[in-house]
C-alpha cells in the first residue's frame, strides 16, 4: 500500500480552468510513476491532492477525506477499480474519472455501471485529462447551486413516451419513466437533460462533448457514446436516435408537456 500526503493547495485558478476555491482530489493508481504525474499536475492546478496505491486503501481514502473528485485505476492491487467505485459512490456520491489500460468498450460500460462518471484509456493526455476533472467539478458544483432551487428557476421536463411519461426533474436532479424512477449517473442525469432541452434535434457529439463535459475536444466522442449506450441501457433505446456521422437526437413520442 502507498499512500500520499496532502499538498499545500497551488494557485486559486489554473490554466486548465480549475474552480476558484481549493478542492480535494484522490488518486487512487498502483503504478507510481502516473501517480505522482497526476497528483503533481493537479496540484499545479489549484488542487490538493492525495494518493493511494491499492483497492482498499482508496476506499480508506476516500472515506477520510471526501473528496471532490477521484482518478481512480481500473486495474489495482487488493480489489479492483469497479469496487472502489462501487464502495465509494455506495458510502457518498463523488465524480469519478476512471483510467482503463484497455480501450475496450464493455470494460468502458461496466465502468459507467458501476457509478463512474468518465474514463480515459491509458496512455492519455494530462492536459485532456484535467480538463476533464475540471468539468466533472463544476459540474457538480452547478447542479449543487439547482438542488432545492425554486422551481421556476429549474422547471420540470415532461414529455409523452411510447409507455406513458418521462419525467426530468433538474432541481432534484430525478428522472422517471412511467412512473418508475430511474438512476441516473450525474453525467448521465446531465447528458439527458442537454439532449432533452433541444427535443428532435441533432446535436453533434462535439456540441455534447461541450455542453456536458465541459471539454471542447474531438478526441473526446467516444465517451459520448459510451454514455449514450448506458443512458439506454436505463431509459431504453427508443429515445436516443444515432445520426450516423453527426451525433444524437432525443425523440419523445409525443411533444414536451407544459410544466
Amino acid at each position: 500500500m502507498s499512500t500520499g500526503t496532502t499538498s499545500s493547495p497551488g494557485p486559486a485558478a489554473g490554466a486548465g480552468g480549475a474552480p476558484t476555491s481549493p478542492r480535494t482530489a484522490v488518486v487512487v493508481e498502483d503504478e507510481p510513476t502516473i501517480a505522482d504525474a497526476v497528483a503533481r499536475r493537479l496540484r499545479a492546478e489549484g488542487y490538493t491532492v492525495e494518493t493511494a496505491g491499492d483497492g482498499p486503501s482508496g476506499v480508506e481514502l476516500c472515506e477520510r477525506t471526501r473528496p471532490d473528485v477521484v482518478v481512480l485505476d481500473v486495474m489495482l492491487p487488493g480489489f479492483d477499480g469497479l469496487e472502489v467505485c462501487r464502495r465509494v459512490q455506495a458510502a457518498r456520491p463523488v465524480p469519478v474519472l476512471m483510467l482503463t489500460a484497455r480501450d475496450d468498450e464493455t470494460d468502458k460500460l461496466v465502468g459507467l455501471g458501476v457509478g463512474a462518471d468518465d474514463y480515459m484509456t491509458k496512455p492519455f493526455s494530462m492536459r485532456e485529462l484535467v480538463a476533464r476533472v475540471n468539468g466533472l467539478v463544476r459540474r457538480v458544483e452547478r447542479a449543487r447551486a439547482l438542488v432545492g432551487a425554486p422551481v421556476e428557476a429549474a422547471p420540470a421536463m415532461r414529455f409523452s413516451v411510447s409507455d406513458g411519461e418521462l419525467e426530468i426533474d433538474r432541481a432534484q436532479r430525478r428522472v422517471r419513466r412511467a412512473g418508475t424512477e430511474v438512476h441516473l449517473t450525474p453525467t448521465e442525469f446531465d447528458l439527458l437533460v442537454c439532449l432533452a432541452g433541444s427535443p428532435r434535434t441533432v446535436l453533434t457529439r462535439e456540441k455534447l462533448l461541450e455542453e456536458v463535459w465541459d471539454w471542447a475536444d474531438a478526441s473526446g466522442t467516444r465517451t459520448v457514446d459510451s454514455h449514450v449506450k448506458a443512458l439506454r441501457r436505463k431509459l431504453g433505446a427508443d429515445l436516443v436516435r444515432t445520426v450516423h456521422g453527426v451525433g444524437y437526437a432525443f425523440e419523445p413520442t409525443g411533444t414536451q408537456e407544459a410544466p
